[in-house]
């Protein structure tokens, strides 16, 4: 693609960036196919082809427009569209520089004005949802009057799980004579207000295997939810916070895992987001090559684990694949766009489910969004209900027992309209 970015754009070290990511695409159009919003809405201009063209035009420019903000805005960013692009074309780089462009982080003038609905709810969802207290503690306040709630706001509104879902007999941390790996566990912010359980299950899991766990009492947001609101400046405050807690730890642990597959995507992105950050960037070197997804850290391990039932659970699996203890349990897979686009891992959680002795069901289109993705439920929430829907449709096709994810996002926002339970797959494991 040729590109004549305007000149104070390209003088920047993003515009330069953009200028590369712009003339590696060939505008062939195969993203297109696997685009979930092009499916919905068949227009050129929600789907990442034109998507493109339309930040090309503001970068050559340096101007803003309505027309270029709304479909920017329905993007999931689920990065679909990277996994199939034969060019390798850096998609969601691209889309952050300009969703930021337009919020007037590079755009010399006037940023482009939202309405104040937008604004009001822009502000208050990157006020609320990296701190994991005032999440948690309006989440419960909405889920009280849930019922006074409207649909718009009644869908996206977590069921927070109760403290009594996890574990409390976590055993001691193993003695040095028979530690095989020492981590640093990250609860996240949604993660740890909604799902506690999750880490609780994963701590105890590693220290059964005779790993040493690490936690940080209170740590912070991965700054995820902000970037992708188009807040570069906001993110990268959350970035530096968080590397100011985990940095004490960078030299005394073997790993560090994160379970929420939409905040292992961004801390192992620190590199790059944190590259003209000469006091930060040698920390978000170290935590990015040290940080690896459960599903990676697990699947180096002897595991042995054993599959079992939920409470509230009844399988449906029929007497020839059931396992010695009479039950075996069949399990829809849901693999998150943040898994299997944006860190590019695939098939690890299935071989460690089927070893555990699950049956894994097929699920059609496994590559396409949930509709979840991050705040999208609540900035646009008709398509999301869309994608919703198809994605629960596919999911209990087979008749599943459970549905099992790796981020709390999809957890939920599946959840919230499934007629099987939904949990993380960490839980399945014992």
């Amino acid at each position: 693609m040729q590109t004549n970015l305007h000149p104070d754009i390209l003088a920047t070290d993003k515009g330069q960036r953009a200028d590369a990511i712009l003339r590696s695409c060939v505008h062939c159009g195969f993203c297109n196919a696997t685009c979930p919003t092009y499916q919905l809405l068949g227009d050129e201009l929600d789907g990442p082809r034109g998507r493109i063209y339309l930040i090309k035009d503001l970068l050559e420019s340096n101007s803003v427009n309505q027309r270029a903000q709304t479909h920017l805005d329905r993007c999931l960013t689920c990065r679909s569209c990277e996994t199939t692009c034969p060019s390798g074309v850096a998609y969601g780089e691209l889309l952050e520089i300009g969703r930021e462009h337009l919020a007037g982080e590079t755009h010399v003038g006037e940023a482009i004005k939202r309405g104040w609905f937008q604004r009001l709810q822009r502000s208050g969802l990157v006020w609320l949802i990296p701190n994991a207290t005032r999440f948690r503690r309006w989440a419960r306040l909405g889920n009280w009057f849930r019922w006074l709630l409207p649909a718009m706001l009644r869908r996206p509104l977590p069921k927070l799980e109760s403290n009594r879902a996890a574990p409390k007999n976590l055993e001691l941390n193993p003695t040095a004579d028979n530690e095989v790996g020492s981590v640093l566990l990250l609860d996240g912010c949604v993660q740890k207000a909604a799902t506690p359980s999750t880490n609780s299950h994963l701590q105890q899991l590693l220290q059964n295997h005779n790993v040493r766990v690490e936690r940080i009492a209170e740590d912070g947001c991965c700054g995820g939810a902000t970037l992708h609101l188009g807040d570069g400046d906001g993110a990268l405050g959350h970035m530096r916070a968080l590397l100011d807690q985990v940095g004490p730890w960078l030299d005394k642990v073997d790993a560090i895992i994160s379970s929420a597959s939409g905040c292992g995507v961004t801390l192992k992105d620190y590199p790059r987001l944190l590259a003209q950050d000469a006091d930060y960037l040698p920390k978000a070197v170290k935590l990015a090559e040290k940080l690896v997804d459960a599903s990676e850290y697990l699947s180096a391990l002897p595991l042995t684990t054993t599959s079992r039932l939920p409470k509230g659970v009844t399988a449906q699996a029929a007497p020839e694949s059931k396992d010695a203890t009479g039950v075996q349990l069949k399990v829809a897979w849901h693999s998150p766009c943040t898994l299997q686009h944006g860190q590019q891992l695939t098939g690890q959680v299935e071989k460690l489910l089927t070893a555990a002795g699950y049956l894994l069901v097929p699920v059609a289109d496994a590559h396409i969004c949930c509709g979840s993705a991050g705040t999208y439920a609540i900035t646009q929430p008709k398509l999301s209900e869309q994608l919703q829907q198809q994605k629960v449709a596919a999911l209990q096709a087979a008749a599943p027992d459970i549905i099992a994810t790796a981020n709390v996002g999809c957890q939920l926002h599946i959840g919230s309209a499934a007629q099987v339970p939904v949990v993380h797959w960490l839980t399945l494991l014992e």
